[in-house]
């Protein structure tokens, strides 16, 4: 791949966070910005429609500040990279559209950008980058899987998840508990005062071979269990959940490096930040796993802007506005790590 020098900005609006970012090879991330919309709170869920809006209301305010922040002009900027997917077609197109009218003007590319290899290449942002290959576990509110990590854009899925992904099994289970969204933290909160011992919670598809997921049944199991139970059992529900959430994690990546015989594993996506996952998989797998910090684990434009830096050779979209709210990962095509020296 070409080595680029110069700024790249990188737009993240796949879903319900605004992020803005500017990443430099030699320098790493200059700016960064996330703006987390409230309003879904209210509803337990997203509405696409109001996230589209608020993308479009926060944006180009982002944009420049982002710019104030680094110091920076907009001719300053190699390329300007945005999430093509996958995502809420809305949204994306709201930050596609932006994109690719940003970099007409100022006559640079605009790059077509994977949300999931934005968060696959994450852990590599740290001063202890994990080396090629190695295994990922990309978990968040709408993925759980699996894959095999040969270099940039070299992916083989190993498994995902057959219906619910962690994420999301942790946003219904704190609507349950009549917990706040999204639910991730707020059961991880609650559950820091509970018992995890209390309850029998099943651990799904970790007695049948294979490496994919499913979370559907946890889910059901979570919901009769509450419904037989009162408020003050809620912490003891919320731990047992979390800790069987973790453990089906641990044992599926453990599998997984057996499985490949590989000898590192990078967890990134939302649900990476769970400090009992993080701890779960440090002492089952000492020195081998490789984490995002906690700011780079939610989406956000920082991951989107160094992923379009390894894309900036191959990602130019010629002005054409351009998403695919489904898009497998193993179809990208692969590219040579280049680092600056």
């Amino acid at each position: 791949m070409q080595r680029i020098i110069g700024n790249i900005i990188g737009i993240e609006t796949s879903c319900d966070e605004t992020g803005v970012a500017i990443y430099r090879p030699d320098d790493g991330i200059v700016a960064d910005l996330v703006y987390t919309q409230a309003d879904h709170a209210a509803y337990g869920g997203v509405v696409p429609e109001l996230a589209s809006r608020d993308h479009v209301r926060k944006l180009p305010a982002m944009i420049r500040e982002t710019l104030d922040l680094a110091g920076l002009q907009p001719t300053d900027l190699a390329g300007v990279a945005y999430t093509a997917g996958p995502g809420l077609a809305g949204a994306l197109l709201v930050g596609a559209s932006t994109a690719v009218a940003l970099a007409a003007g100022i006559g640079i590319p605009a790059i077509a950008v994977h949300h999931m290899e934005g968060h696959l290449l994450s852990p590599l942002l740290e001063d202890d980058p994990p080396d090629f290959p190695f295994v990922a576990l990309l978990v968040s509110g709408g993925h759980t899987m699996l894959i095999e990590v040969a270099a940039v854009g070299r992916y083989r899925l190993l498994g995902e998840t057959l219906d619910d992904a962690a994420g999301e099994a942790f946003d219904k289970t704190a609507r349950l508990l009549n917990l706040g969204y999204p639910g991730g933290p707020e059961v991880a909160r609650l559950a820091m005062s509970g018992d995890p011992e209390r309850f029998d919670f099943p651990r799904p598809m970790v007695n049948r071979p294979g490496l994919d997921f499913s979370f559907s049944g946890l889910k059901t199991h979570t919901r009769e269990l509450v419904k037989r139970c009162q408020p003050d059992d809620y912490a003891d529900i919320a731990a047992g959940f979390e800790q069987a959430v973790v453990d089906t994690l641990v044992i599926k990546c453990r599998r997984a490096l057996e499985h490949t015989r590989l000898e590192r594993l990078v967890i990134a996506g939302g649900v990476s930040a769970n400090t009992s996952l993080r701890q779960a998989l440090d002492k089952t797998l000492p020195d081998q796993v490789y984490y995002p910090r906690p700011s780079l684990c939610t989406d956000n434009g920082a991951m989107i802007a160094h992923a379009g830096w390894h894309r900036r050779s191959e990602g130019v979209t010629n002005g054409l506005i351009a998403v695919k709210p489904r898009w497998p990962l193993e179809s990208l095509p692969a590219i040579e790590l280049t680092k600056p020296t």
